[in-house]
């Protein structure tokens, strides 16, 4: 069974003037706008300056307002844009129930192989949050109610 290849856009842009705050709250307009994935790695830039990089992939039809966004709200003057393949699992949602209460998987398939099971961060926060247990009980109990065949479909992406 082959992989699923897709096409990105990776824009990336170099920053040493910008406090760690601002860069944060990048990042979730960066989201929200529809960004694929954003991180940050340390780099030292010219004159012994430490800085950061900051990264992003997105489809085709977001790199204008998401570079609107980096020019808007950090100090970059330019961009870096760069056309990537990337291969990618199938995915589907589903949903296990834990003492604390019901959790999202994400399920990562190649074919009808199932490669990847993974609790959704959100789903354990939000459950952690309402019963009052640590997050990472939730996250383990999910981990293991799933491992014990507790699914229900969601949904299919």
């Amino acid at each position: 069974m082959s992989l699923k290849r897709e096409t990105v856009w990776r824009l990336e842009t170099n920053l040493d003037d910008v406090s760690p705050e601002i860069t944060g709250a990048v990042m979730e307009d960066l989201f929200q706008a529809g960004a694929l994935d954003v991180w940050f790695t340390a780099i030292q830039m010219k004159k012994n300056r430490p800085g950061v990089l900051l990264s992003l992939l997105c489809r085709e039809e977001a790199t204008d307002p998401l570079a609107k966004i980096l020019f808007r709200q950090t100090t970059a003057f330019g961009l870096r844009l760069e056309k990537i393949e990337r291969l990618v699992l199938d995915r589907r949602f589903e949903t296990v129930t834990t003492p604390f209460g019901e959790v999202t998987m994400k399920l990562g398939f190649c074919g009808e192989e199932l490669l990847q099971a993974s609790p959704e961060f959100e789903s354990c926060r939000a459950v952690s949050r309402a019963s009052g247990q640590p997050l990472r009980a939730v996250y383990v109990a999910a981990q293991s109610a799933f491992a014990n065949g507790g699914t229900t479909p969601e949904r299919t992406c």
